[in-house]
């Protein structure tokens, strides 16, 4: 059947090859079948034809034959070193260790100075200040003059903090929407804490790299530097408090065991209820990473809100937390509230944990959400807590009814706890935040200034989220905090929390410290936290959606052995944790290109702590070209000469030169700085001297491209169908050339090679993947690939040091591939075969299965085995492909709501209503996305087998073909007789994933790996006044009661 190849194809593959190139020797092995319809000899040709013709364009417009030239001509001014690993991510975390010690330095300066302010304070309830508040600076009332607590607060947009409009010299203070921002409380707070603005500056002056410092403090307000304006949401609300960040959390308190027991007796019905619901949730959100907790209901019996958790805590990581929380919407009230077995319970579950030694092993609390206690339960208290109490009781009292008040208060003072009650939902954050002041207190009587670093974690509340969100994208970052006591002599034994005072550091901050180009092509560095979870890594995806802006729901609790899957005993893992120093080896398989394409690397694993954080810093390098570098030597002169060429672009996000050190040189670019670096005339800028050489070296050497490719270009005769639209180089340096040979607006993919297209570009924590695939291909072949975004198709060309490549039009390429098959040997002109027959289909594909020509277009880019299942059930068969599973622990997968079919709707009117609302919400969005692991396939080819030939059975129909390989390159020839229909036979290939979350879920709930606890732990101290227990409105205690805890507060801790 002829068709006309040439047709006009479908915008979506309208688009460009891209040819890769590696310099080295090869060697063929060739493996035979049994004899075919279709002459193996003929596909030989075809495929010799098609190859040189490819081969000799490619080489041409690449300029790859001109730079090997090139390269040998330096061959003796260039050495070739072997990379100590072991000896780099020593250094690496080092210099990651002076950076953390410098911004704990700025917090500690903000730590004595607000303490000081505070020691030297008078509190004066009567006291009016006017402050700047973050919400309603320069806002005007409807005569034009300034508010109440605004005024005119100069803002100017400043390009280190992503160009938003800050203010310098002063900070801002934000009040949450549910405080009165002038309560006496508050505005003392804000007036002696005035004493940090010079600090701030301070701060920013010494340390240019800081952004963001702040103290948020123990009242509830949060003063930010530089200053910025807050925007209310669409309902005039800000939900931002700091108090409940787990920045503060985690420096205001030392790691716990929590046990939360609900009561869900009959009384708790309706109101009560959704409080409880909501207290509960509250105080989820107070644990971090280094608690452990679980939820018990009760009324005449115990219910785990997890039954798979019965009998044990879990680690409080967000995961988890919301885990929980989707159990508590199944919480009902029925029955009687039996306390007495609850407490049981939670005593004999927190010491059994704590023997195991996999929890916190400091503080132990038990929440008590209840609507009342009939008793005091004093001979509980005395079998499991007494006189030790090692267990603090927090009782939250819900709703208005105070008759059980003094038997939960009891409790509290009885168990160095704190009471609370909670008469509706705008009282529950603040309530519940009552127990950190409580679990503060042995730390501010110890004076222990604790430095704590959050887990990576992304902010969206805070203002300049918010604007990044708009642009860039939310910012990963991690938190180094510390607490901030009151120094007063009279207030020592109450151990008064006065706030934290933290500052944020971008994870692109820490990347900016690793030179990626000693690590290789395929070589990166990660860090991990004491918990196991990632601090950074390449392969880390925390977000998904449209323009990558939305978080997944566990972007911040990703373990590393969910990324470094193959380590299957979590030795690099365990090591890493336990802050050792090692090395480790594995094989590996590495995903790219959007999951569909695999590489199989040996790497080698270098490990280390960070020390004075929670983090171990890692350093993995690929056997290969992963383990050495080349160092030339050029002069500056000529280095600097080829360095400006107009042509030449240097790595965005790599650091050659520090220009963020100084503000008089953030807006110099990377070139300009070498420059300024090279003259000598700035000794204040920081440069990598050696990548700095490195990229003089490159410049040099690849600089006769641009006059070659500039000849081309002038050449009216080449290229005159404008097949070939771009060459480009790259090299190890960072450093890359693009010549167009087409105007802009007729590139057919606008976006390759610039910014839009992330994984063609070098970034912070990878190379190109046109770089690292050719890096992996047999030495000595093109490489080419159809990329797998809709509206374009690329193909590019790599060389081991110096990489040069073409962009190509598809079409142009067809074209090629089917002039090249319509030739023959026969004498007489008569092919006895032709891809223009009716009988058979011929294909190109590449060594990952895909396909880049067909007769049918609309196959392009698709797997060759949804085309033909059978064929490629064969190939696996014969071995000239194989089959690699991968896994993702990372994915996320769409899951259809169930609607709930208990009936205790009926007795809970609440409830009934907010069924109701979410039935209509089920109704009308069937599906929403939930983290969940997935299997999937990817394919390769046996680099060995250059062809086969062979047969498949399709229900006693035999379907013959031959493969033979495009020479000098990672292409196949396909040509398969299509007499057979092979549809029914089931044996379709398709690149399915398969989904194992479910079965898996109790498991990994259950499942706690390694982790190693805070190095400070502060749950009690013998000078705590544990009087101090909370209250109630018109709260009188018994005498008795009142006796027992003042007789109870002397007994040894």
């Amino acid at each position: 059947m002829h068709v006309d190849r040439s047709c006009v194809l479908s915008s979506a593959w309208c688009a460009c090859l891209l040819l890769l190139f590696s310099t080295l020797s090869t060697r063929v092995t060739e493996v035979g079948s049994s004899h075919q319809s279709i002459p193996p000899s003929v596909v030989k040709l075809w495929a010799s034809a098609f190859g040189g013709e490819m081969k000799s364009i490619s080489a041409k417009y690449s300029g790859s034959q001109l730079l090997q030239k090139k390269y040998k001509e330096f061959e003796r001014a260039v050495r070739v070193e072997e990379i100590d690993g072991l000896r780099l991510v020593k250094r690496l975390a080092e210099d990651m260790e002076e950076m953390f010690h410098k911004k704990a330095q700025a917090m500690k300066r903000l730590v004595e100075a607000a303490e000081e302010a505070h020691l030297q304070h008078e509190e004066d309830p009567n006291l009016q200040y006017e402050y700047f508040n973050a919400v309603l600076i320069n806002e005007v009332d409807e005569v034009g003059n300034n508010v109440e607590l605004g005024g005119e607060f100069i803002l100017q947009p400043n390009d280190h903090f992503n160009n938003l409009s800050v203010n310098l010299s002063l900070s801002v203070v934000q009040v949450p929407t549910n405080m009165y921002n002038k309560d006496s409380a508050i505005v003392n707070g804000v007036y002696w804490s005035e004493a940090l603005n010079k600090v701030f500056v301070d701060n920013f002056e010494r340390d240019p790299s800081l952004i963001w410092q702040y103290f948020g403090s123990a009242k509830g307000f949060f003063r930010q530097y530089p200053g910025i304006k807050w925007k209310p949401d669409e309902h005039g609300v800000i939900a931002f408090d700091c108090r409940n960040r787990k920045w503060y959390i985690q420096a205001a308190t030392s790691p716990k065991d929590v046990v939360i027991l609900v009561d869900v007796s009959g009384s708790m019905k309706g109101l009560r209820l959704t409080i409880a619901r909501q207290t509960v949730s509250s105080i989820l959100d107070t644990l971090g990473d280094d608690d452990f907790f679980n939820i018990i209901a009760y009324n005449e019996e115990l219910h785990y809100v997890e039954p798979c958790l019965n009998g044990t805590l879990v680690q409080a990581d967000v995961t988890n937390k919301d885990h929980f929380r989707e159990h508590l919407d199944k919480l009902f009230a029925q029955g009687i509230g039996m306390l007495d077995v609850a407490l049981t319970e939670a005593f004999n579950l927190l010491s059994d944990f704590n023997e195991t030694g996999r929890g916190s092993v400091c503080s132990q609390a038990i929440m008590l959400v209840t609507d009342g206690a009939v008793d005091t339960y004093d001979a509980i208290f005395a079998k499991y807590n007494w006189p030790e109490r090692k267990v603090r009781i927090f009782p939250y009292l819900i709703g208005r009814e105070s008759a059980f008040a003094d038997n939960l208060k009891w409790m509290a003072c009885a168990n160095k706890g704190y009471f609370t009650q909670i008469s509706t939902l705008a009282d529950v954050q603040e309530n519940v935040m009552e127990y950190l002041h409580v679990l503060s207190r042995p730390k501010v009587i110890d004076r222990e200034h604790d430095t704590v670093w959050t887990e990576a974690y992304i902010d969206s509340t805070l203002p300049q989220a918010q604007k990044l969100d708009d642009g860039q994208g939310p910012v990963l970052m991690t938190t180094v905090a510390m607490p901030v006591f009151s120094t007063k002599n009279e207030t020592r034994n109450r151990g008064i929390l006065l706030g934290v005072v933290g500052t944020d550091v971008p994870v692109s901050e820490l990347l900016k410290t690793i030179p990626k180009y000693k690590l290789g092509i395929h070589g990166y560095a990660f860090a991990i936290t004491n918990n196991g979870y990632i601090l950074t890594h390449p392969d880390l995806r925390p977000l998904y959606g449209d323009g990558k802006k939305r978080r997944k729901p566990n972007y911040s609790s990703v373990d590393l052995s969910e990324v470094e899957w193959e380590d299957k005993d979590d030795t690099l893992r365990n090591a890493m944790v336990n802050r050792k120093t090692g090395t480790f080896s594995m094989e590996v398989t590495k995903s790219v290109d959007k999951g569909k394409r695999v590489l199989v690397l040996h790497n080698d694993y270098y490990y280390t702590d960070i020390k004075g954080t929670p983090f171990s810093l890692g350093v993995a390098l690929s056997r290969g070209h992963g383990k050495f570098f080349f160092r030339g030597n050029v002069t500056v002169e000529e280095g600097l000469h080829d360095l400006e060429h107009p042509d030449v672009a240097l790595a965005d996000e790599w650091t050659y030169c520090n220009t963020d050190e100084h503000p008089e040189h953030r807006y110099l670019s990377q070139i300009e700085a070498i420059k300024l670096y090279l003259s000598g005339h700035e000794p204040h800028l920081q440069c990598d001297k050696e990548l700095i050489q490195e990229v003089l070296f490159d410049a040099v050497v690849t600089a006769p491209l641009e006059a070659y490719w500039t000849s081309l270009v002038l050449n009216k005769s080449e290229n005159s169908d404008k097949g070939v639209e771009i060459a480009y180089l790259g090299t190890r340096t960072g450093l890359s050339r693009i010549n167009l040979f087409v105007v802009p607006d007729e590139l057919t993919n606008q976006d390759f090679l610039t910014a839009e297209d992330k994984e063609g570009v070098f970034n912070a924590d990878h190379f190109p993947l046109w770089y690292k695939r050719a890096a992996e291909q047999v030495p000595g072949t093109f490489v080419y690939s159809l990329p797998f975004n809709i509206d374009s198709q690329k193909n590019s060309v790599i060389l081991e040091q110096g990489s040069v490549g073409i962009q190509m039009k598809l079409e142009f390429f067809q074209k090629k591939f089917w002039t090249a098959s319509r030739q023959c040997a026969a004498l007489d002109g008569k092919c006895s075969i032709s891809c223009d027959d009716e009988n058979i289909n011929c294909y190109l594909i590449d060594n990952n299965g895909f396909i880049l020509v067909a007769e049918d277009y609309t196959l392009t880019g698709k797997f060759f085995g949804e085309a033909e299942g059978a064929v490629m059930n064969k190939l696996l068969q014969m071995g000239s492909f194989k089959r690699v599973t991968l896994y993702d622990y990372q994915a996320l997968c769409w899951v259809y709501s169930e609607s709930s079919g208990s009936g205790h709707t009926l007795l809970d009117p609440y409830f009934a209503f907010f069924s109701a609302v979410k039935w209509i919400l089920t109704e009308l969005v069937m599906a929403c996305m939930v983290p969940c692991d997935t299997e999937y396939p990817a394919f390769v080819s046996e680099r060995t087998i250059k062809e086969n030939t062979g047969n498949t059975d399709c229900d006693g129909c035999i379907k013959s073909f031959v493969i033979q390989q495009i020479p000098s390159s990672n292409l196949f020839m396909v040509v398969v007789d299509n007499k057979c229909d092979c549809r029914n036979s089931n044996c379709v290939i398709a690149l399915t994933s398969s989904i194992h979350n479910e079965s898996l879920k109790c498991e990994r709930l259950k499942m706690q790996k390694d982790r190693r606890r805070p190095d400070t732990c502060h749950p009690f101290h013998p000078e705590e006044n544990s009087m101090e227990c909370g209250g109630a409105v018109g709260l009188t205690p018994s005498l008795t009661a009142t006796l027992l805890c003042v007789l109870l507060a002397l007994f040894p801790r």
